[in-house]
């Protein structure tokens, strides 16, 4: 056989052991959880930083409350490298997946903060 004949063979991940599939699941079970412990604290610190008799719409502070949102995206790597779970690892769509929880758990947490001093 000469080597224009050989054909390399694709190479096929292997199947994950089902320890392997639960270490898995456990990992993006802390992701999930440091995601929307992210978005809520986020959410609190706008609240706290934004006098809410100011808010009227969107105006420099909103920019100011998604600026803190977004530290809270980019403080997860951090968090991820100290618990060792491997923040290289992740992709873009993981990475999407991170800030998407993050953005929703702090939309959800500072809009109920906010509504709260309207109905009282």
């Amino acid at each position: 056989m000469s080597a224009d004949e050989v054909v390399e063979k694709e190479e096929v991940p292997r199947k994950l052991s089902p320890e392997e599939k639960r270490q898995e699941n456990i990992k993006k079970i802390k992701r999930s959880t440091i995601a929307t412990a992210m978005g809520i604290i986020t959410g609190v610190i706008s609240y706290l930083v934004i006098d809410s008799s100011q808010i009227l719409g969107f105006q420099s502070y909103t920019i100011l409350a998604l600026l803190i949102m977004l530290a809270g995206v980019v403080v997860q790597k951090h968090i991820f490298m100290f618990m060792q779970l491997d923040p290289s690892a992740l992709g873009k769509k993981d990475w999407f997946y991170q800030g998407f929880m993050t953005f929703a758990f702090w939309f959800i947490t500072w809009t109920i903060l906010l509504t709260s001093g309207i109905l009282a």
